[in-house]
């Protein structure tokens, strides 16, 4: 399936500004991780048999602690593996300035792994080891395995809140609403939550979008029955 360009002109925009690794990773982890544990609660406490009041305060409680909790955890791991990225450039920095020759045959070799040889290698090495920027970006991703595209904490963190409060707030609707049956309807919506998600997923991968929304569901499903389980070991 093509699903872009290959003018000079879509060539020249699309591998001059790569978009980077996006936000994907992380709505999807915000939104399987905001319904299964807001559902756990919501199960956990039901299944001990307490009012519907406790459930939402409850589960209003986890949606915003948890998941700002998760947030701030997504930012500072994204930050730390930014700054990571940026002390290695700049090991990399002093390396070309004091160790050039050094350096060099790593640009080559790097380069003959990507399968230049001869008089071709010799020239693009030549090329590269010319412009620094360059050189710097070409050990980076061959020495260290780092994409040329830096990662953004702050979207990653906003990203995964918005989707935790998305899907976290799902299995309250019908407490919130005051529907009879609540429990049963919030079970089923949770689920239909969790192949969702999985079904989304599937867009950016090969497996079917049935069968990843098969597998979402079981994993959501095994933490909701668990907790449900739990909580009725404690039942009032």
């Amino acid at each position: 399936m093509v699903d872009h360009g290959h003018s000079p002109q879509e060539i020249t925009a699309r591998i001059g500004a790569p978009p980077g690794r996006g936000v994907l990773r992380d709505v999807i982890y915000g939104a399987i991780d905001g319904s299964v544990t807001t559902f756990a609660i919501v199960a956990g406490v039901a299944g001990a048999g307490l009012s519907p009041f406790i459930i939402v305060a409850l589960g209003l409680a986890n949606v915003l602690a948890d998941g700002f909790s998760m947030a701030a955890g997504n930012y500072s791991g994204t930050k730390a593996e930014l700054d990571n990225l940026k002390r290695l450039r700049q090991v990399e920095e002093c390396h070309i300035q004091h160790y050039p020759e050094g350096e060099r045959a790593e640009a080559r070799e790097i380069l003959r792994l990507k399968g230049l040889s001869g008089p071709v290698l010799e020239a693009a090495t030549d090329a590269i080891c010319a412009d620094k920027e360059a050189w710097i970006n070409l050990m980076m991703e061959g020495e260290y395995g780092a994409s040329p595209v830096d990662p953004e904490p702050m979207r990653a963190a906003l990203a995964t809140f918005a989707a935790f409060l998305v899907a976290g707030m799902v299995p309250l609707l019908p407490f919130l609403f005051g529907l009879a049956s609540a429990f049963s309807v919030s079970v089923w919506l949770t689920l239909i939550t969790f192949f969702c998600i999985g079904a989304m997923k599937s867009h950016w991968a090969l497996t079917p979008w049935w069968r990843s929304g098969g597998e979402t569901l079981a994993i959501g499903g095994a933490a909701a029955l668990m907790a449900y389980g739990v909580g009725s070991l404690f039942q009032i």
